[in-house]
């Protein structure tokens, strides 16, 4: 059922949504260990990783502007290698980064809640808050659009005044000669140019979220322009705010306080320049700020496994559960958020995200280059920067943290399976598929 306009969101609550999921985690809980990957050259990580986000937004922005969809990044795979095991496995490659995310969202929300308490055994309390948190975004998803948008609205302006304020009173109170000097780095760098290189999937995964605005073409006022517009305008938001406040955290902390507080580095940086007054501030803002970033990326991914659905890449949802997708999404956030912590979940969400996002820009380059207008070198660019970075990030993992490349495999193995066997089911013995979509579905994805 289509959804009449003053139901829809507008360009400016498709940009807080996008700001909400990428301010909701990345920035209070990766920065901490980018810096133990690349010591002082942490901020010039952030930097570099805009750099490589704005190759691969091209992608994403040529797509939505030609085929706006709630289904998103499935939609788009479905369009470059149409129905079958290929887009099926990554798309839901995507939703399960996506869930990933907010798992990390999650965690980030009962770490950084902790701190008010100064609690140090969190190894109970923090996935538990983190589950509490989910539970209210599924609450608030039920809710609407339009709360949702309200919702999205009012956070962002908090966040982005807040983390404003946090860089900028950072940065102001700080000794920015000692800072070029180096005297607050304790160590120039740990690892070299290859540790650069694979901190790079970690600062690209805290600009992620942009691509959830791709699941609102069926949501959002004219979509053909404002998805474009909205992604272009949350990722230059975003790239200035981190970029500020990883300065900020690197003129108030050294390395090795900025590794030893690694999971809340932003509330430490906060104490030297603001006091305790500055902690609880960091600590409320990153509350707002994961609150906010959960509930947005549960709309976007529940909205995504639901398209999927109508395309036949995966079985219809029991019919007696209200929003299926959702609670879906939900159980399997909270089972994510019990399982693993932090550093882990963010290792397999930036796997999980490089590869899908390898097959999009092929997808582009590939088959819907001269539907799309794109130029081919964007796209190829692309593709040459996250293999490398890919390839550097698991060699790296491999080496310190087996178990992250275990589960990622055994991930994308059974995803590929499920898929695999999903498609035979829709295979005749003539070999036609019928993945045909209804008329709802294909006026979402025209």
């Amino acid at each position: 059922m289509k959804q009449g306009s003053k139901n829809k969101l507008s360009l400016i609550g498709s940009v807080s949504l996008g700001t909400g999921v990428m301010i909701g985690a990345g920035i209070f809980v990766l920065m901490g260990q980018i810096a133990e990957l690349v010591g002082s050259l942490f901020p010039l990580a952030f930097m570099a990783g805009a750099v490589v986000i704005g190759f691969s937004a091209y992608s994403y922005v040529k797509f939505s502007n030609a085929y706006p969809s709630s289904g998103g990044v499935a939609m788009f795979l479905r369009k470059a290698y149409g129905p079958g095991t290929m887009a099926g496995t990554f798309s839901l490659l995507m939703y399960v980064s996506m869930v990933i995310a907010e798992s990390l969202v999650a965690r980030t929300f009962g770490t950084y809640t902790l701190r008010l308490f100064e609690v140090e055994n969190t190894t109970i309390l923090v996935p538990l808050l983190g589950v509490l948190l989910i539970g209210l975004a599924y609450l608030v998803n039920i809710s609407g659009n339009k709360t949702i948008e309200r919702t999205a609205n009012l956070t962002a302006v908090i966040k982005i005044t807040g983390i404003a304020v946090l860089a900028l009173g950072g940065l102001a109170f700080a000794d920015l000669g000692a800072l070029a000097g180096g005297e607050r780095s304790g160590q120039a760098t740990t690892g070299g140019a290859f540790n650069f290189i694979a901190a790079l999937a970690l600062s690209i995964l805290a600009f992620k979220g942009f691509t959830t605005i791709t699941n609102q073409g069926g949501d959002i006022i004219d979509p053909h322009r404002n998805l474009g517009r909205s992604i272009i305008a949350s990722i230059i938001i975003c790239t200035v705010l981190y970029t500020l406040l990883a300065f900020s955290v690197a003129s108030n902390l050294s390395v090795a306080q900025i590794v030893e507080a690694k999971d809340y580095a932003l509330a430490a940086a906060a104490r030297p320049a603001f006091g305790d007054y500055g902690l609880i501030f960091t600590v409320l803002l990153a509350i707002v700020a994961t609150v906010s970033g959960l509930i947005a990326s549960v709309f976007s991914a529940s909205r995504m496994l639901a398209m999927l659905s109508s395309m036949k890449q995966l079985p219809q949802f029991y019919k007696g559960v209200r929003n299926p997708a959702l609670v879906f999404t939900v159980v399997l956030a909270i089972t994510l958020t019990v399982l693993f912590d932090l550093t882990r979940i963010a290792a397999m969400g930036a796997i999980f995200y490089l590869l899908m996002d390898i097959v999009i820009h092929w997808g582009l380059l590939r088959y819907l280059r001269k539907e799309t207008g794109a130029n081919p070198a964007i796209p190829m660019i692309a593709i040459i920067l996250d293999v490398i970075i890919l390839g550097t990030f698991i060699v790296m993992k491999f080496q310190s943290d087996p178990l992250v490349i275990v589960v990622s495999l055994l991930g994308f193995t059974a995803i590929l399976l499920a898929q695999r066997l999903f498609m035979i089911t829709h295979t005749d013995a003539d070999g036609s598929m019928h993945m045909e979509m209804g008329k709802d579905d294909m006026d979402m994805g025209r």
